[in-house]
C-alpha cells in the first residue's frame, strides 16, 4: 500500500503549495481521494498515470477539496479515454459537475458514474476480492465523509521447496494459496500448513479531512495501519478550530493516540504559517509516531 501525497494545504494554491488531493495504490488500484485544484499538474509531475485512476472519492464539496474534479473529468476526454470513471462523493456532485460539462460542451466520450452519498452513519462503498473502501462520517461545516481502506488477506506464501519435497503437482499449488489441504502423488494428504506460509498482515488507511475534534470516530479507526487527519492549526490558533470545524495538531494525535494507530500522518495546514515543522513537535507531544504529509511525498504504509 503506497500513499502519493499530491497536495495537502488548505484552502487557496499557492505557487508552491497545493490543495487537498493524494493517491492511494493498493495493488493494481490507484485510488484518488479528493482533487483540489492542481491535482492533474501534480499527477504529472509524479508520473501517475491517468488511465489507472478509476475511482475518484470527493470528501466533501468545498473547493480546495474538488475544484480540480471537472478539469481532470475534462483532461480524460482529451486523452480519449475509454474505461468507466466512478465518482464517490456528497450529493450534489453530480449536478454541479454535468452542469459544467452541460455549458461548456464538454460530454465525455467514455462511462462515467456518480455515487452520491448522503447517509450519515458508515457505509461500504466500494468492495472487490483486494479492498474495501466505506465512509468516515465527519463533522465539518457542510455534509464530509472521510474513507477507510481496507485490503483483504491475501493468498497463503507457498513455500515452493516444501511443495517439491512433498511430491505435490504444480497444478495444485493455486490451490495451496488458496489455503485448501492437497493430495500429494503419492497419495497422502499434505495438510496446507505444511508448504505455506501466512501471507502479509492486511493493511489499512483511515483518511479524515476536513473535521472538528470528534472522538467519535476513534471506534471506526480502531488500529489502523495509518491515520491521515487534518491539521489546520497549531495551538496558538485553536481558538479558530470551532468555529470554522477544523483541528489542530494536538487533536489529531489525541485521535490517534486514543484509536491505537500504527502512525499519525498530518496535513490540510493553514497556509498562514510560515514553517510546517512545529505541527509535527505538537502532535508528537501526545502521540510520537506522527508525520507531516507534504506535496510530492511517498509513503508506504506498512
Amino acid at each position: 500500500m503506497k500513499l502519493t501525497i499530491l497536495g495537502c494545504y488548505a484552502a487557496t494554491p499557492r505557487s508552491f503549495t497545493n490543495p487537498t488531493s493524494q493517491v492511494l495504490e493498493i495493488g493494481n488500484h490507484l485510488f484518488l481521494i479528493d482533487c483540489g485544484e492542481g491535482t492533474q499538474v501534480q499527477l504529472r509531475r509524479n508520473k501517475i498515470k491517468f488511465s489507472k485512476i478509476n475511482h475518484i472519492f470527493i470528501s466533501h464539496l468545498h473547493g480546495d477539496h474538488f475544484y480540480g474534479l471537472v478539469g481532470l473529468i475534462s483532461t480524460f476526454m482529451l486523452l480519449n479515454r475509454q474505461n468507466d470513471l466512478h465518482v464517490y462523493g456528497p450529493k450534489g456532485i453530480k449536478e454541479v459537475i454535468l452542469l459544467q460539462l452541460k455549458l461548456s460542451k464538454s460530454w465525455t466520450n467514455y462511462p462515467l458514474y456518480f455515487h452520491e452519498l448522503t447517509k450519515k452513519t458508515p457505509e461500504v462503498i466500494f468492495d472487490d476480492e483486494r479492498v474495501s473502501i466505506e465512509t468516515i462520517p465527519l463533522k465539518h461545516r457542510v455534509y464530509t465523509n472521510g474513507f477507510l481502506f481496507r485490503e483483504k488477506p491475501g493468498d497463503r506464501k507457498l513455500l515452493i521447496n516444501k511443495a517439491k519435497e512433498y511430491k505435490i503437482d504444480v497444478a495444485l499449488y493455486k490451490s495451496l494459496k488458496k489455503g485448501k489441504d492437497v493430495i500429494a502423488e503419492d497419495g497422502k494428504l499434505i495438510s496446507n500448513a505444511l508448504v505455506t506460509a501466512d501471507p502479509p498482515e492486511p493493511k489499512s488507511y483511515a483518511y479524515c479531512s476536513d473535521t472538528i475534534y470528534d472522538p467519535g470516530i476513534t471506534s471506526q479507526i480502531k488500529g489502523v495501519t495509518a491515520l491521515y487527519h487534518e491539521s489546520t492549526f497549531l495551538e496558538s490558533e485553536s481558538h479558530l478550530a470551532e468555529p470554522t470545524q477544523h483541528s489542530t495538531a494536538k487533536q489529531a494525535a489525541r485521535i490517534a493516540l486514543e484509536a491505537g494507530v500504527g502512525r499519525l500522518i498530518l496535513g490540510h495546514y493553514s497556509t498562514r504559517y510560515d514553517t510546517i515543522d512545529f505541527f509535527k513537535k505538537e502532535a508528537e507531544s501526545i502521540f510520537s509516531a506522527s508525520e507531516l504529509a507534504d506535496d510530492g511525498l511517498e509513503i508506504i504504509l506498512d
